[in-house]
C-alpha cells in the first residue's frame, strides 16, 4: 500500500468519504438536535475554524513532506511513541468503522428487514471488506472516485427535488438557543470534520506533494457545502427529527421527491448509493488501519491483515446490546475522541516534532 501513489482529486475523494459517511446515518439531526435553527451558521463557523486548523496541520508538515503520522511519532520519540499512536489510529478507525457500521445496519434493519436478526445485514459489508482488501489500494481509490461524487450529486439533488417542501421560517431565530450556544457551545461540532483524521497518513501517498495544501483546503470547503445541504433540508422539512430519534432522516427526505405520477419512490435508488458510499468508508478505515499496523510491526506480508481486521471491526460491531447503546456512544463518547485524537493528540506531535526540528538545525548551524 505505501507504494501506490494517488492524485490530488483522488486524495480529496478519499477525505470526504470519511465525512460523508457518518453523515449519512445520523450526524445532523445530531446538529440540528443541538443548534436548532442556528445550525447552518454554526456549521459555517466551524468550518472556518477547520480550514484555520488544516492550514495549520499543512504548515507543521512541511518539515515532514514524506512522513505520515505514525512515521513523525517515531521521529519525535522512538518506537515506543510509534507503537502507542499507531495503536491510538488502529483503535479510531476500526472503533469508528465498527460503530457506524453496527449502526447503518440497525437502520436498516428497522426500515427493511424488521424481522431479521441484524448480523445478517452486517455480514455482507464484512465479505464487502474481505474482497475490498484483496485488491490494490489503488483500485480501492478508483472505486471511492466513482462512488463519492454520486453520494453528493445525491445530497445535492435530494436538497433541490424538495424544495417545494421546505418551511424557511424553520432558520429562524438565526441565533438558535443564542449567542453562547451557536458559538461557544457550538464549537464542539468541529468533529464533524474529523476526516482531517485521513490528512495525518495522505504525504506518503501523493504524486504530487506541492498539492498537500490545496487537497486539505479543497477537502474542507467541500465538505463545509456537503454538510449544510444535507442539514438544511432536514432543518426545512421536518420538525420532529430534531426531537425524536429518528433513523437515516435523509432517507426520509429521499421519500417525498415526486416528479409526476411516472416518477416516484427515488429512496430504493438513494440508499443503494449510500450503501456503497458505506462500503468506501469501511474500505478506508481497513487499509488505513492495515498499513498503520504493517509500520508497527514491519511485516513485508500482509495477506493475512487483509482477514484479520475486518473480523475486528465485526466483532467490534456486536458489541452494543442495542441501538441505544450506540446511540449513546455516538452522541456522548465519540465526539471527544475525536477531539483528542484528530485535534489534540496528532497536532501536538506535530508541533513537538516541528520544534525538535528546529533545535536540530539550531545546533547544527552553531
Amino acid at each position: 500500500m505505501t507504494n501506490t501513489k494517488i492524485s490530488s482529486i483522488e486524495a480529496i475523494m478519499l477525505i470526504l468519504t470519511i465525512f460523508v459517511s457518518h453523515t449519512i446515518v445520523s450526524l445532523p439531526q445530531n446538529w440540528i438536535s443541538n443548534q436548532k435553527s442556528a445550525i447552518i451558521l454554526n456549521l459555517i463557523y466551524v468550518g472556518i475554524i477547520a480550514m484555520l486548523l488544516v492550514y495549520v496541520i499543512y504548515r507543521l508538515f512541511k518539515n515532514f513532506s514524506s512522513l505520515d503520522i505514525v512515521d513523525i511519532s517515531e521521529y519525535l520519540g522512538g518506537k515506543t511513541l510509534k507503537n502507542i499512536i499507531g495503536g491510538i489510529f488502529i483503535g479510531y478507525f476500526t472503533i469508528s468503522a465498527s460503530i457506524l457500521l453496527r449502526e447503518f445496519c440497525e437502520s436498516l434493519r428497522v426500515i427493511f428487514f424488521p424481522m431479521t436478526d441484524v448480523i445478517y445485514i452486517i455480514i455482507p459489508f464484512v465479505i464487502a471488506m474481505f474482497i475490498n482488501n484483496s485488491v490494490s489500494f489503488g483500485s480501492n481509490v478508483k472505486t471511492i472516485s466513482i462512488v463519492l461524487p454520486l453520494v453528493l450529486f445525491s445530497i445535492v439533488f435530494l436538497f433541490f427535488a424538495n424544495f417545494e417542501n421546505f418551511s424557511f421560517e424553520r432558520m429562524f431565530p438565526i441565533l438558535g438557543k443564542g449567542f453562547f450556544n451557536t458559538f461557544i457551545l457550538g464549537l464542539g461540532n468541529i468533529t464533524a470534520f474529523g476526516g482531517i483524521s485521513c490528512i495525518y497518513f495522505l504525504p506518503p501517498f501523493l504524486k504530487e506533494p506541492k498539492e498537500f495544501k490545496k487537497i486539505c483546503l479543497t477537502s474542507i470547503i467541500i465538505g463545509l457545502l456537503y454538510f449544510i445541504f444535507c442539514v438544511s433540508t432536514i432543518l426545512f422539512m421536518f420538525s420532529f427529527f430534531t426531537e425524536a430519534d429518528e433513523k437515516l432522516p435523509l432517507y426520509f427526505a429521499a421519500r417525498h421527491i415526486e416528479f409526476g405520477v411516472f416518477f416516484q419512490r427515488y429512496e430504493s435508488l438513494f440508499m443503494l448509493i449510500w450503501i456503497l458510499e458505506i462500503s468506501c468508508y469501511l474500505m478506508v478505515a481497513n487499509r488505513f488501519s492495515m498499513n498503520v499496523f504493517q509500520k508497527m510491526t514491519n511485516l513485508k506480508n500482509t495477506k493475512y491483515l487483509a482477514f484479520i481486521f475486518p473480523i475486528i471491526i465485526f466483532g467490534i460491531s456486536l458489541i452494543p446490546k442495542n441501538y441505544a447503546i450506540i446511540r449513546f456512544f455516538e452522541a456522548q463518547i465519540y465526539s471527544y475522541l475525536i477531539l483528542f485524537i484528530v485535534f489534540i493528540l496528532s497536532i501536538g506531535i506535530l508541533i513537538f516534532a516541528n520544534l525538535k526540528k528546529k533545535k536540530e538545525r539550531e545546533l547544527n548551524a552553531s
